[in-house]
């Protein structure tokens, strides 16, 4: 199923395509971004970044995002009378998404422009998936259990739970960057299965 015919009702981007915003918090999984953002472009989706002020300071490669979406990174307010960068969202994806993010976006507190997008778009109803870089112990915080519960209940579809600690052969164990793009497809149905923790 491709992108296109997930998005009744899409404003194209300058290539006729739906566009998606990916949102990325800062966690060293971060680096890896450019996975997403090639399958989302093998998917049909034209993309734009937007990154928390800590994430632009060396989790991920700035340049070469910017040259694979063909458009400069947001992380900053744009000022009064500037021009919107990007068309407004088709859909949205948080990958990573950190402790510190997940809590804010839950309690309404836009202090970014990655947080103020992320509510925003809940109010203007785009699907919303969230990939979750959480370590265990955060996780089992009884403040980012309950704001994982109130996104749920706003719609917002969680993908596997990921804490980034070792696997058996040493690396890290897997990210899954296309899940976001699934769960955008599958319309959320992995959402009541997906546990907050492991």
């Amino acid at each position: 199923m491709t992108a296109t015919a997930n998005t009744a009702g899409a404003r194209p981007g300058r290539g006729g395509k739906p566009f998606l915003y990916v949102v990325v918090c800062a966690a060293g999984i971060a680096e890896g971004v450019g996975r997403l953002i090639s399958a989302a472009q093998e998917r049909g989706w034209e993309v734009g970044v937007i990154a928390t002020p800590v994430a632009m300071g060396g989790f991920f490669d700035t340049a070469a995002v910017e040259a694979r979406t063909g458009r400069p990174i947001r992380s900053a307010w744009r000022s009064p009378g500037d021009p919107r960068p990007f068309p407004p969202p088709d859909a949205v994806v948080v990958a990573p998404a950190t402790f510190n993010t997940v809590n804010k976006w839950a309690a309404g507190m836009a202090d970014t422009l990655a947080v103020g997008t992320l509510c925003e778009a809940y109010g203007l109803g785009v699907p919303i998936t969230v990939l979750p870089c959480v370590a265990d112990a955060l996780a089992a915080h009884p403040a980012y259990r309950a704001s994982v519960e109130r996104l749920r209940g706003m719609g917002v579809r969680f993908g596997d739970p990921y804490a980034g600690e070792a696997a058996e052969d040493g690396g890290r164990g897997e990210f899954h960057w296309e899940q976001a793009l699934d769960l955008l497809e599958t319309g959320g149905e992995e959402t009541a299965r997906t546990p907050l923790t492991r």
